[in-house]
């Protein structure tokens, strides 16, 4: 028995239950009755011992990410911890990495330690199987499940993202409309934001009749920090015949590396290579030129998180899924 078996036999929302159980007195008599029956029937006691019945709760919130050294998750992570700090909430961080087995474990770990709710850092916690998301939906039956830059529907799971199809699509759209018709998009994440991502650039060449294939597509597989190497993929890319003289990266850390080809191979920016990055990090200022990047509002998003998840666990009604759109900041690396 949930949380959420309770809202569905009670026939109120989930928020209507929490109300109860914190003993708010935005409640009907009626409501709180007829909740309160549901629960003596099926002797329900909330986890995090005894949660809303009077007592205090744990006051601690669980984050996952998969990789702290990810300048755009470590980031995530700060504002995070900052912002529950600021609200008197402790934090367990997890570091998850990418192995579905490792993830289902750091989730079953949290929900052990009878966290308040769990915030998942970064989108590669969706998988495209359903199955494979079960292990997210069943820790969301016990306590809130906040997802970053994600989306998954599913009962007390609350989405916050960026609109990373849109922004990419518009990037691209600004680099074709500069008179650079040959783009590369340069990626290296098949995350659920990294296929927004891609499908934004590849909607936006595809509409100009621009789009090349596998060719215009080029997935780089190594170490998201070994920039070198990133550098070399791209010198080995040229040295094969594939021409550009644009490219659109899915983070900064592979646009910089676009940007020492570019200097390496003593290509003028942006005259003969421009080029746009993804997250608009302290990696934008780098470089000369500096780095014309997406801003995707992450401190905007892990606020609104921050937020939604107070308002669930006061036992508010609260949006299920929130988009902010991103922009595009321009700097020298484009025209």
């Amino acid at each position: 028995m949930t949380i959420y078996d309770i809202s569905e036999k009670a026939g109120v929302s989930i928020a209507t239950v929490s109300r109860v159980l914190n003993g708010s007195s935005n409640v009907s008599e009626k409501t709180k009755k007829k909740v309160l029956d549901v629960i003596d029937k099926y002797e329900y006691t909330p986890n995090a011992f005894a949660r809303g019945l009077g007592l205090n709760t744990m006051k601690t919130i669980g984050i996952m990410c998969a990789d702290s050294s990810d300048l755009y998750l470590a980031k995530a992570i700060y504002y995070i911890e900052q912002k529950l700090r600021t609200n008197g909430y402790d934090s367990i961080l997890c570091c998850t990495g990418y192995n579905l087995k490792n993830k289902i474990s750091s989730m079953n770990l949290l929900i052990s330690k009878k966290v308040d709710s769990i915030i998942l850092v970064g989108s590669h916690f969706i998988c495209e199987s359903e199955a494979d998301n079960k292990y997210i939906a069943d820790a969301a039956a016990q306590v809130p499940v906040m997802l970053l830059n994600a989306a998954l529907e599913a009962p007390n799971v609350y989405c916050v993202v960026s609109d990373d199809y849109t922004s990419m699509y518009e990037a691209t759209l600004q680099m074709i409309q500069s008179g650079i018709t040959d783009i590369v998009y340069f990626y290296n994440s098949a995350s659920y934001s990294g296929k927004k991502k891609l499908a934004g650039y590849r909607a936006a060449m595809e509409e100009h009749g621009l789009f090349k294939g596998e060719e215009s597509m080029q997935f780089y597989q190594g170490s998201h920090e070994d920039i070198p190497a990133m550098t070399n993929y791209l010198r080995q890319l040229c040295q094969k015949g594939v021409v550009f003289r644009g490219i659109i990266a899915a983070d900064d850390t592979l646009a910089l590396a676009a940007v020492k080809y570019a200097r390496e191979s003593r290509l003028q920016i942006p005259k003969e290579l421009a080029v746009i990055g993804y997250n608009n990090s302290m990696l934008a200022h780098c470089c000369d030129p500096e780095l014309t990047s997406i801003d995707n509002k992450l401190e905007t998003l892990c606020q609104h998180l921050i937020s939604t998840l107070l308002g669930v666990l006061g036992g508010s009604e609260m949006p299920k899924k929130t988009v902010f759109s991103g922009e595009l900041i321009k700097r020298g690396t484009t025209l």
